[in-house]
């Protein structure tokens, strides 16, 4: 496979529209989000987006680029700092990314909505610096 450069700009660009909507949301106090189901919803569906994003950019960085496959989506985030695409801090700030996508795609019935409101208010940041890291990735090559 070859690293093709549109398909990781394009859903780095989708990431940081997801983001922006997600910002907005993130703005809505606690017991407002909680008893609304549309922020909730919106959270969910948003954060789940931001991790696909990151895991499809991973991938297709590491197969493309490195010949290297993970063997799961923490090992995607892995792999990206073991190969300096991503640094050792971003990595520790998305530990458990890939169970939390899991539980928001798997585990909706029983889905803690405050843990999506906590995470919503963590979260957003390691996202943006995931872009970030990205593109300074692809402007070295």
């Amino acid at each position: 496979m070859t690293l093709r450069l549109a398909v990781v700009l394009e859903r780095l660009r989708k990431l940081r529209e997801v983001l922006a909507n997600l910002k907005m949301v993130q703005q809505i106090p606690r017991q407002e989000f909680i008893t609304s189901f549309r922020h909730y919803w919106l959270a969910e569906r948003g954060l789940h987006l931001a991790a696909e994003a990151v895991f499809d950019v991973g991938n297709h960085i590491l197969a493309g680029h490195f010949n290297v496959h993970p063997s799961d989506y923490e090992d995607v985030l892995t792999r990206l700092a073991d190969q300096g695409v991503i640094s050792a801090g971003l990595r520790e700030s998305f530990q458990g990314l890939g169970g939390f996508r899991n539980i928001l795609v798997h585990g909706y019935m029983d889905l803690d909505v405050g843990r999506v409101f906590d995470s919503l208010q963590v979260e957003l940041g390691a996202f943006s610096a995931f872009a970030e890291e990205i593109e300074s990735f692809l402007d070295n090559l």
